[in-house]
């Protein structure tokens, strides 16, 4: 039997990066996804074509996490269309770096509202129906960057320290309930902007990973289905760091 044989994830952020590999893989492992994008529509639509399953296992919405209503709207379009959400994965997240003496508010709002506030709104309205189940389990994605601060993301590294926050208060919160809340924290991995650096870029940002590579979007994505499965069901409330033992 596959690990999430049976299940109903949403995954917000879906089409590209991390969010890809993340719906390829919970549709491996048996689940039936629902996943987001904001604007890159023919993406979410390749994507689908590619996995290639049956239309009742795999369905795009475009959906702004960042967006209170919206994601209100979301949780009860695919209530609808899949009867049940027993997986919520908090994927979708944007950068935009500068240093403090430079960063605009504006910068600093768009950062905290996709990242941290979507967070926050999709969780919130997952919760009843989850509570209903008395079964859920909540996979937030933060980062190494969230742990430890990195110059010249300020806005981005508070975004996800909050979300370490954030997921340990939920845990607490809602585990009598049977619903677990886990955050993920991912170091470098492999994606489009990786692929445009430098070499010897690349070489220094490995000299400081002890495994000495880039991690894959594939190591993101099993990490969820282990937290996802109930190969996990008495782990809660914990930072899951998939980055080469950077963060040790």
């Amino acid at each position: 039997m596959k690990l999430l044989e049976g299940k109903k994830v949403i995954i917000t952020g879906g089409s590209r990066g991390i969010g890809r590999s993340i719906v390829r893989s919970c549709i491996e492992q048996g689940a039936d996804v629902a996943f987001t994008y904001r604007s890159s529509a023919q993406q979410a639509e390749d994507l689908i074509t590619e996995i290639n399953v049956s239309p009742e296992r795999i369905k795009a919405y475009q959906s702004d996490a960042s967006l209170y209503e919206a994601a209100g709207q979301l949780v009860d379009s695919v209530l609808k269309d899949f009867g049940k959400v027993d997986v919520l994965i908090n994927n979708a997240g944007i950068t935009n770096d500068t240093l403090m003496l430079r960063m605009s508010e504006d910068q600093w709002d768009k950062v905290i509202e996709v990242n941290l506030k979507s967070v926050f709104n999709l969780t919130k309205h997952i919760l009843k129906p989850m509570l209903k189940n008395r079964a859920g389990s909540i996979i937030n994605m933060s980062s190494v960057v969230g742990v430890f601060g990195n110059a010249g993301q300020a806005n981005y590294a508070a975004s996800k320290a909050g979300i370490i926050g954030f997921t340990k208060s939920i845990a607490k919160e809602v585990g009598s309930r049977g619903i677990r809340c886990n955050a993920i924290a991912p170091g470098f991995i492999e994606s489009e902007m990786t692929e445009t650096l430098d070499d010897k870029v690349k070489e220094a940002y490995i000299s400081n990973i002890p495994l000495k590579r880039f991690g894959k979007g594939m190591d993101v994505a099993n990490a969820c289905v282990f937290l996802g499965s109930d190969l996990s069901t008495y782990i809660s409330g914990q930072v899951l760091s998939v980055c080469g033992a950077m963060n040790t």
